[in-house]
């Protein structure tokens, strides 16, 4: 191998490992959205009925 060549396979990995942490980092925050807006979701839900046979149930015969 040339010295050139060294040089360039090692600037070349130091680019794709800073890709690779780039990367990472944003499909961490990605989950991290995504998790905040499914905790929104569940909180806007109604709250369940002190009866626990009420709204438990579906009526497939009508």
């Amino acid at each position: 191998m040339d010295v050139n060549q060294i040089a360039s396979l090692a600037t070349s990995m130091a680019t794709a490992q800073t890709s690779d942490q780039v990367n990472i980092l944003m499909l961490k925050k990605a989950l991290n959205t995504q998790a905040a807006a499914v905790v929104g979701a569940l909180q806007a839900l109604p709250p369940v009925p002190a009866n626990p046979n009420i709204g438990r149930n579906v009526n497939t015969i009508a």
